[in-house]
């Protein structure tokens, strides 16, 4: 072991210290910061605008306090939940820094949090440890210097990966011993995290243009009024201020009118009220704690409820038109598991009825119990038990087959100290079918570099291994030479059935044919297929064979030819045994999820780094992929050259196939980069599909290609982009975000997945037993992929419907309430005296009128949420943006202003040269004032009810509630017990009693709610009648009780092509095989005998055992690592 006496000179180098930073601000940071975010919103710069005006005596007809009050207020709530959210960042942050290391200090080793390793250093590891930087490996007290890793966290894959350590510091010592090479945020994992943004809604960012319009029209109106006031002055103003003040001057009617419409912009900035983020955050916080609080989507197998991270950007889950999801750990649980197979041309794992009838898996049905191995592992799930009677009858297909799949591997295993067989798989693929073997009494015990022992139902037996020919992608296959115990030599092999079959002795023609459509049975299922294989050989071809293959393999030119060239010779005339099926578990609900988001009009990218075939199998396994769609098209090229032309073949052929759009590909090269017409977009028919890896991407993704590939990309339903690094995922989401101007959403588990997560408007982490980085990197989170479903047909559904619906009464409420003080200005003179009291504008936001809004917005619904999910169509509208968009205020603004028209006009009517019951005149100010704001607040509380879809016992406790508060305090404010403490605050003493007392006062208040409300109701009335939505059907089902038809019927489930059936062949990794013939990956003392019977001594703990452990109790555990483990 070297010593750390380098880690000085390496300091020099100014490297990053390995603390991990996700969190956005500190103590001396967090003001300034958040305070800058807050007031990048325009409303809150506008009130801070308008607070300083109110300072100033000479333009503010209102008191300071009706606007520092609610800014300061929701300023506050603001800052105090970002600053909770980065707390826990903050905590995640620390719990991750100071897990402990040993680290070699001054020639020995001690204990040194992480956080403090530095580049240089040499550390200590030990197993089921935990990884906190970049490493080189040193050593190992493995043989050879080789060290298993599981990468579960970084992306999904919790298959082990040997590495090796450098052969000059191999023998350094017993343990295992790693160099740091990157720490903190120079790590691979750091560097490719991608950077914390600040993320605000589209409906946020229309909020701000529209605050900008509604400033314009205040500009506006401020202008008229203060030409009004100017042009008062002088005509009148001279005249009526002898009247009043006598000779005290003249006055400039120009500078009057300046200060006038300061004044009024004062006045009606009510408009837009900063009550109105506070009841946006209020809203936001309801809709994030019932997805907290969602039973449904609360995991009980790991105890985990759904999350919502982030109280800012709910509704956007309503708008999602793109979803980039990982595969492995997000669609799939990364298990495999042997379902059926077919063995001399009988198919076992089928299970009848009486009737003849095949059962489901799911059935209840009794499992072949496997008396023969009291090893069996019991999870284990085979219900045809026709397959065990022919292995205890003898059948010597069946155990031929069951021998290959017991000795063609690469798997090794180990006995833990209960004396159970622990495998460690290079695959989940070999996982299962040396699983299978082994329940089915077939069992694979040990291995060393020149022989593989199995049990073969009881009986020992030991295989010479005289050669392994591994596999790789282009030979699809892997075969093994052994000698077995009779002495007879024999070739086992199993593979893609493509590569196979042509290998196979023209006398299998029969068997063949048979197999074969049992092979596209399994894949019209969407199971994994291999074929099985074998070849009696020869002792004296197989010397000669063997002596070719030794030449070869010490041959320094065309090397890899001539070991090819022998394989191919030898894996000929093959005697074919069946095949196997196994299904790739994808976790529960994928499919539907899938089919019902399709239905939604959502497209859903798998962005993977797995291969291809794996990333297309599982594609076809839920139903992104079918056999129905016209063509699926891989764009596989090396240089920009082939993949832009791959990509413009692709195009033509998608366009040729849709004949109206002979020459949309000219059309396409016309427009501007990147914008795609979609009328094109929506009238190409058919189904469409597009593969890409991750070298062609790196390509497609330069600036004059990129083009090509969103409009090809946009036109498919499908897209995979498969063997994609964590970079380009984040810059496929971009591309998108970009140029499509869509809503987006990244779902993933592992830490490969966080940049795209921070990249897409929406980040969803799922978590799950590959760590915690996804999740704290996201913005919602739950357990399971399919509760994706309900989070967005529902959830987010819902919470584009409520935020909508409130943004339209909000504003129309303000515009009839203020503009009031409009068509008052000419009537006063243009003096900016308000219509209303003073403390009617201040409560009448905050108290009268808040709580019926906020409760509509959180609890108001259009149909249940069982419908929400049976009819996708319903999620539309929000990818349209139809509830709430610039049409939409402008018809708000537009009831606003006819409403605020009744509101004067109909009591100025009738209060024009009236009198009152008791013979005295009514039409003074204070009386005017009252009746106004009666009506007022009847009208919109008539209004809020008109809109309420859902009506819960809270609506109407707040909605009639609210009414009863405004008569309270009216009559308070206006008795004679406030008015003699307040004299000067409360001058309207006794109005309420007076005015609210005579009966044509109530008649005007009639009127006016009807004439404000009629015209709505019969317009909503006629349009439901006459033109109703989805929505509005559904509804009136539901009103009825009636049990609603579904609208659409799903497609009927299509399962992968037979040419796409051998999934395991291409998934499989190359390597392994020389690796064990090698006997490099086996203890040199611990080689087990040619019996294959003695175990690891009692006292020893298995490494594989502790790794087994380990895993079981990371799915419990809540790490918030960011790296692999040991």
């Amino acid at each position: 072991m070297s010593s750390a006496a380098p880690q000085t000179n390496v300091m020099l180098f100014l490297f990053q210290d390995n603390r991990i930073h996700t969190s956005k601000y500190n103590i001396l940071t967090f003001l300034p910061i958040n305070l800058f975010e807050q007031f990048q919103r325009v409303a809150n710069a506008y009130f801070l605008f308008l607070l300083i005006l109110q300072l100033i005596p000479e333009i503010s007809s209102l008191t300071w306090f009706t606007t520092i009050v609610p800014l300061v207020l929701v300023v506050t709530m603001t800052a105090v939940k970002d600053a909770t959210d980065d707390y826990f960042r903050h905590k995640s942050d620390n719990q991750v820094n100071n897990r402990q290391s040993e680290v070699l200090i001054d020639s020995k080793l001690q204990n040194e949090k992480w956080m403090n390793v530095k580049v240089g250093d040499i550390i200590k590891l030990e197993n089921n440890q935990f990884v906190a930087a970049d490493l080189l490996l040193l050593s190992s007290s493995e043989p050879y210097g080789l060290c298993y890793i599981e990468t579960a966290e970084l992306d999904g894959e919790t298959n082990l990966k040997v590495r090796h350590a450098l052969s000059v510091t191999s023998e350094l010592g017993a343990d295992i011993n790693r160099l740091a090479e990157f720490d903190g945020p120079d790590t691979k994992l750091m560097q490719n995290s991608g950077k914390t943004n600040f993320k605000r809604t589209s409906i946020d960012r229309l909020m701000n243009t529209l605050v900008l319009w509604i400033f314009g029209f205040l500009i506006c109106l401020g202008i008229i009024l203060a030409i009004g006031n100017t042009i008062w002055e002088n005509e009148v103003g001279d005249q009526f201020r002898t009247f009043l003040f006598g000779n005290e001057g003249e006055k400039n009617s120009v500078f009057s009118g300046f200060l006038t419409f300061w004044s009024y912009i004062i006045i009606l900035n009510t408009v837009v009220p900063i009550s109105l983020y506070v009841s946006v955050e209020v809203i936001r916080l309801g809709h994030s704690y019932f997805i907290n609080w969602d039973r449904k989507m609360y995991y009980f197998g790991k105890a985990t409820p759904a999350e919502a991270r982030t109280t800012t950007l709910n509704e956007e889950l309503g708008q999602i038109e793109y979803i980039f999801s990982d595969k492995t750990g997000t669609l799939t649980q990364n298990i495999m598991t042997f379902k059926k197979c077919s063995i001399n041309g009988k198919i076992y794992g089928e299970v009848h009825d009486d009737q003849g009838q095949e059962i489901g898996m799911t059935k209840k049905k009794e499992a072949v119990g496997f008396s023969v191995d009291p090893q069996a592992d019991r999870t284990f799930q085979f219900l045809d038990h026709h397959l065990m009677e022919s292995i205890k009858l003898g059948d010597p297909k069946v155990h031929e087959f069951l021998r290959v799949l017991a000795l063609c591997h690469t798997v090794m295993s180990e006995e833990n100290s209960a004396g159970q067989l622990i495998y460690q798989v290079q695959s989940p693929d070999e996982g299962a079918l040396v699983t299978a073997a082994k329940n089915l009494g077939f069992i694979f015990k040990s291995r060393t570099p020149e022989t593989i022992t199995i049990e073969e139902l009881g009986t020992l037996a030991t295989y010479q291994l005289l050669a392994f020919l591994d596999f790789n992608n282009f030979r699809k296959r892997m075969s093994v030479i052994v000698r077995n115990p009779e002495g007879q030599i024999k070739l086992y092999s199993k593979g893609a059935d493509t590569i196979l079959f042509e290998r196979l002795h023209p006398s299998n023609e029969d068997l063949l044919t048979l197999t074969s459509d049992h092979l596209s049975e399994f894949a019209g299922e969407g199971l994994r297929t291999l074929a099985i294989a074998c070849r009696d050989l020869g002792d004296t071809y197989f010397r000669e064979w063997h002596k070719r293959l030794e030449d070869a393999n010490a041959a320094t030119d065309e090397k890899d030819e001539l070991i090819a060239g022998l394989y191919e010779e030898i894996e000929r005339d093959l005697m074919l045994l069946g095949a196997t099926a196994i299904e790739d578990k994808l976790q529960e609900g994928v499919t539907e999820t899938i089919t019902s988001l399709n239905l939604a009009n959502i497209k859903i990218w798998v962005l993977t780094g797995d291969k291809q075939e794996t990333a297309i199998n599982i594609g076809y396994a839920c139903n992104m992929l079918t056999d129905d769609m016209n063509e699926v098209f891989i764009i596989a090229g090396n240089t920009a050259t082939e993949v832009r032309e791959e990509l413009r073949k692709a195009k033509e052929n998608l366009f040729g196939q849709n004949r109206s759009f002979s020459n949309g590909h000219v059309v396409f090269e016309k427009k501007q980069p990147l914008e795609l017409d979609s009328v094109v977009e929506e009238t190409v028919t058919g189904d469409y599909a597009l593969i890409i890896n991750g070298h062609s991407l790196a390509h497609a993704l330069e600036s004059d290609v990129k083009n090509d590939l969103l409009e090809l990309a946009c036109m498919c339903k499908t897209v995979i982009c498969c063997r994609v690094t964590p970079l380009q995922k984040a810059q496929v989401v971009e591309l998108v975000k970009k140029h499509r101007n869509a809503v987006t959403l990244a779902i993933g588990d592992g830490a490969n997945d966080v940049s795209m997560i921070k990249s897409a408007h929406i980040g969803v982490g799922i978590s799950g037993q590959e760590g915690l980085q996804a999740v704290l990197a996201s913005d919602y989170s739950f357990a399971q992929f399919r509760y994706l479903q309900r989070l967005l047909l529902v959830h987010g559904r819902w919470s584009y419907f409520r935020m909508c619906k409130f943004l339209c009464y909000f504003f129309y409420k303000n515009f009839a309430f203020t503009l009031v003080h409009f068509w008052f200005g000419f009537f006063c003179g243009f003096s900016a005296q308000t219509v209303y009291d003073q403390w009617f504008i201040a409560l009448f936001n905050i108290v009268y009128t808040s709580l019926p809004v906020l409760a509509m917005g959180i609890f108001d619904q259009d149909v249940s949420d069982q419908n929400s999910m049976d009819y996708p169509q319903l999620y539309k509208p929000g990818q349209q943006n139809l509830l709430f968009n610039k049409c939409k205020f402008f018809i708000c603004v537009a009831h606003g202003i006819y409403t605020s028209l009744a509101l004067f006009f109909i009591p100025y009517g009738a209060f024009y040269n009236a009198a009152g019951e008791d013979g005295q005149y009514i039409a003074d100010y204070q009386s005017f004032a009252v009746t106004m704001a009666t009506s007022l607040v009847i009208v919109v509380s008539v209004q809020i009810a008109l809109d309420t879809s859902y009506w819960t016992v809270i609506n109407h406790v707040f909605i009639w509630g609210s009414i009863a508060t405004y008569f309270s305090i009216l009559f308070a404010m206006h008795s004679n017990g406030i008015f003699g403490i307040f004299p000067n605050q409360f001058p309207f003493v006794g109005i309420a009693w007076h005015s609210l007392n005579q009966k044509c006062i109530w008649l005007v208040v009639l009127l006016t709610t009807v004439a404000s409300v009629m015209p709505i109701v019969t317009f909503r009335f006629l349009r439901v009648d006459l033109f109703p939505t989805l929505s509005d059907q559904i509804r009136q089902w539901q009103k009825a009780q009636k049990k609603a038809r579904p609208l659409y019927s799903r497609k009927p489930q299509t399962r992968r092509s037979s040419s796409r059936r051998s999934g395991y062949a291409f998934a499989h990794q190359e390597g392994y095989g020389e690796l064990i013939t090698s006997g490099k990956n086996m203890r040199a003392k611990n080689l087990p005998p040619t019996s294959g019977l003695e175990k690891t001594p009692s006292n020893s703990t298995s490494w594989i055992e502790n790794l087994c452990k380990k895993a079981t109790d990371t799915v419990s555990s809540f790490s918030q690592d960011k790296t692999v483990k040991l």
